[in-house]
């Protein structure tokens, strides 16, 4: 079983981005797993993406709901998607997470008062 099979069969994958100083932030998020690659999704303003932005090497790893790791670490490249990418890895992630994707999903979108969402995708592949 490979790495991405490994991590894509689990609810959850920290990822770790990097600040231009280099100080590591990691983050719980949920993904779908396809063609070899693992799909996230975050809102478009947040650090992640920004940092993606400056950097796109990552760190994953399987955890929990909170970010406890529950693996070793694998290091990747992640790339922001474009608009019909993003609407795919919505889909697909809402489908996988059924009725609490799509509430977490809005409240997200309420919270940061974006009620029609602003959302992008991240293609992860993992160094192996």
């Amino acid at each position: 079983m490979t790495a991405v099979d490994e991590l894509g069969t689990g609810k959850y994958i920290s990822v770790t981005t990097f600040k231009k100083d280099g100080t590591a932030v990691a983050t719980p998020v949920w993904l779908v797993q396809r063609r070899g690659e693992l799909l996230v999704l975050t809102q478009a303003a947040s650090g992640k993406a920004k940092r993606l932005r400056n950097n796109p090497r990552v760190l994953v790893a399987p955890c929990d709901a909170r970010g406890t790791l529950k693996g070793a670490m694998v290091g990747g490249t992640a790339r922001l998607q474009d608009e019909i990418e993003t609407h795919l890895t919505a889909s697909m992630i809402q489908h996988r997470y059924g009725f609490m994707g799509r509430v977490f999903s809005w409240l997200a979108d309420a919270r940061n008062g974006n009620a029609g969402g602003d959302h992008v995708g991240i293609t992860i592949t993992l160094d192996e």
